[in-house]
């Protein structure tokens, strides 16, 4: 394994316990070794033609890039935004034994 063969994932949800949701599935389904909420965020975005100001929470799912597609399907599936926010950052390093750890935990890609 090497570091460019993971990403942590970035989701935005409609509150708290929308993420613990997502997060719980997440992991559950070993499609990410780890889910980290990161608390309220104040989102501003383009939605049926105005700016929105909303509150929501944030959520980094650490995961296998290979599992990207699947992940990003079953967090849709949960989600109840119809165009969800969820994208992948890859990782450029890592401690060694922690990359081991989440190859471990995550399903085989």
């Amino acid at each position: 394994m090497h570091e460019d063969d993971f990403c942590l994932v970035y989701v935005t949800a409609r509150d708290r316990a929308e993420a613990e949701h997502l997060a719980r599935h997440a992991v559950g389904a070993r499609l990410a070794g780890c889910a980290n909420i990161l608390g309220e965020i104040r989102s501003f975005y383009w939605w049926d033609g105005a700016v929105q100001d909303e509150a929501e929470c944030a959520l980094v799912l650490k995961t296998r890039r290979a599992l990207f597609d699947a992940l990003a399907a079953a967090i849709k599936a949960e989600h109840s935004y119809d165009c969800p926010c969820v994208v992948a950052l890859p990782l450029v390093d890592g401690a060694p034994e922690y990359l081991a750890w989440l190859a471990a935990e995550t399903a085989a890609g």
